[in-house]
């Protein structure tokens, strides 16, 4: 019989002007190494790597998207949990063995899950399995950031992974939005 087992949840990138919202949905097994967890923002890019490659090859794990096009249709807050439900499914996927039994969403709301959910704020720093979830689509959504700035470099996705940096307003102001741009979101032009 399979172990039952918690879920955590979390998303990246709800704040930039360009690119998906990615989410990640994992459950870590027990004697999992905790000190490399913490939540993704305030690791370096170095120490996520490292987890992310520990979660990948120890844990149950799963990720979720949600492009610009459906961000701007349903907006932000819907398309961020509609990335979380797809990296729970996406789990089930990949790990049919894993049966969850609830689930721990970083936030003020939970996704629509076939389990029980929690919302926790700041669980990303409270919850070892949000945390590794956090990690996880941290890191793959700035590897499709950084895939994005080598099919086009204008933006300077590279360096700012899509966030409304300075840098990134003036590449806006000079080239326009492009496909990955969120048009329902607002930037101003540099002064």
């Amino acid at each position: 019989m399979a172990k039952l087992s918690s879920c955590g949840l979390d998303e990246a990138g709800r704040g930039p002007l360009a690119g998906p919202v990615t989410a990640g949905c994992v459950v870590l097994p027990a004697g999992f190494p905790l000190e490399v967890l913490g939540d993704s923002k305030a690791l370096t890019v170095r120490q996520r790597e490292k987890a992310f490659a520990l979660i990948q090859e120890n844990a149950a794990w799963g990720l979720g998207w949600s492009d610009a096009e459906e961000i701007d249709r349903i907006n932000i807050l819907q398309a961020s949990l509609m990335a979380m439900s797809r990296a729970f499914a996406d789990l089930k996927l990949r790990f049919p063995e894993c049966r969850i039994t609830d689930a721990i969403a970083d936030g003020l709301y939970c996704p629509a899950l076939p389990v029980p959910c929690i919302a926790l704020v700041k669980a990303d720093s409270l919850e070892p399995c949000v945390s590794a979830a956090s990690i996880i689509a941290k890191v793959a959504r700035d590897r499709f950031m950084l895939e994005a700035h080598a099919k086009d470099p204008r933006y300077g996705f590279a360096l700012h992974k899509g966030y409304p940096t300075l840098a990134h307003r003036e590449a806006l102001a000079q080239w326009g939005p492009g496909p990955l741009h969120r048009m329902s979101f607002t930037w101003k032009r540099p002064s």
